[in-house]
């Protein structure tokens, strides 16, 4: 990968002024609001009245989280791959610990608390092997975990990716603008022409090709990143007026296809052309956000333990965050009784997300953090 050229002793956005690589706290920010906005994806989806226009629109431009999450996840790849290049014997074997065992965890726990619920399959175990079985392969053991299998796909392909950012180094525009248009007819199928897709049995967001251009200019990205983080930092009044300029975009799409006769939350869904330049603009809105947040940091401070905090727990709580929701959603629930639409999705999310801290801090501590966090545990670190 391509390495910095900036004079020894100043520091740059991906070097101290010592020379040694940098934690790159903006990309703590960029994941914590990506998570928190995942929440609130799943939150307002099981909370939300059908003709809240407010809501549903909310709703449609909360749809970026799962092309910033693949962009982010190949940003980190290259970049950590670019600082510390590993045999592929070592990478994958750690990679696959820390975010397969988790998948297999937790679809087996989402699957098994689906059966012990219903009447109808408790009991019946091998309904329940075979549907574990169906749901670790098809990524369907619950609405969120395709995340990782696609993950995993990436991991696979990371190789490639890397051979790929490689040997175009002299033409990544080219590339870029390959990808976008290629990712924008993808896009355009899955949204106005489904029946071009019926051979994916409506599996297309389980596969790696549904994300081309966020894996790609993720990657691209990571192979620039001195330059690239230097940019956003250089031009962020323009990066967050271009951030706000497409949400107004992607909120006219919906507008527009509203006004076309389509339901609201339908014109809001997350596989259609305009969630790649909304997510893209995201995605780069995030980064500088926590670019400002980066430069400000004080280390050892509240808010900065904070943010490490948050970015340590965030995939512990993206796993087990659908679960709060199934808990306190679940049949007759006593949420929805005593709490009124719009402020049950507020109220949730809050009470999801104050669960799920509490559940992976818990988990964090216990044998079982690796599979139910994907991180190790604390417990274990302490005795050492």
């Amino acid at each position: 990968m391509s390495a910095a050229t900036d004079t020894p002793g100043v520091q740059t956005p991906t070097r101290t002024a010592s020379g040694k690589p940098r934690h790159l706290y903006e990309v703590d920010v960029l994941r914590i609001l990506t998570f928190a906005c995942v929440i609130g994806v799943h939150t307002t989806s099981h909370t939300i009245a059908a003709d809240d226009v407010p809501l549903n629109a909310l709703l449609g431009l909360l749809h970026f989280t799962r092309l910033v999450f693949f962009s982010l996840t190949a940003f980190v790849l290259v970049y950590s791959w670019s600082l510390r290049p590993r045999p592929l014997a070592q990478f994958w074997p750690r990679r696959f610990l820390l975010v397969g065992v988790p998948y297999l965890a937790w679809s087996f726990v989402y699957v098994a608390a689906s059966w012990l619920a219903s009447s109808s399959t408790r009991g019946d175990v091998p309904a329940l092997v075979t549907t574990a079985a169906e749901g670790i392969v098809t990524g369907t053991s619950w609405y969120h975990l395709y995340f990782l299998l696609v993950t995993m796909q990436v991991y696979l392909l990371l190789p490639v990716i890397i051979w790929l950012v490689r040997v175009t180094r002299r033409h990544h525009v080219t590339v870029l603008v390959v990808a976008l248009l290629l990712q924008l007819a993808v896009f355009a199928a899955y949204k106005y022409w489904p029946h071009s897709i019926d051979w994916l049995h409506g599996y297309q967001k389980q596969f790696f090709f549904s994300y081309v251009f966020f894996i790609v200019s993720g990657a691209v990205a990571a192979d620039h990143a001195d330059p690239f983080l230097r940019f956003i930092r250089e031009h962020r009044r323009a990066v967050l007026w271009a951030f706000a300029g497409t949400g107004a975009l992607t909120l006219g799409v919906w507008w527009l296809q509203v006004g076309l006769g389509q339901s609201l939350y339908a014109a809001g869904t997350p596989l259609q052309p305009v969630q790649v330049l909304w997510s893209t603009a995201v995605f780069v809105g995030f980064l500088a956000i926590g670019a400002a947040w980066a430069d400000r940091r004080r280390a050892g401070s509240a808010l900065a333990r904070v943010v490490d905090y948050g970015s340590d727990r965030s995939f512990g709580i993206f796993l087990s965050h659908p679960f709060m929701i199934w808990v306190l959603l679940y049949g007759d629930s006593w949420l929805e009784s005593a709490v009124p639409k719009p402020w049950l999705t507020l109220v949730t999310y809050v009470l999801v997300l104050v669960l799920s801290v509490a559940v992976t801090e818990a988990f964090r501590w216990t044998p079982l953090s690796v599979p139910l966090t994907g991180r190790p545990s604390r417990a274990r670190r302490v005795r050492t």
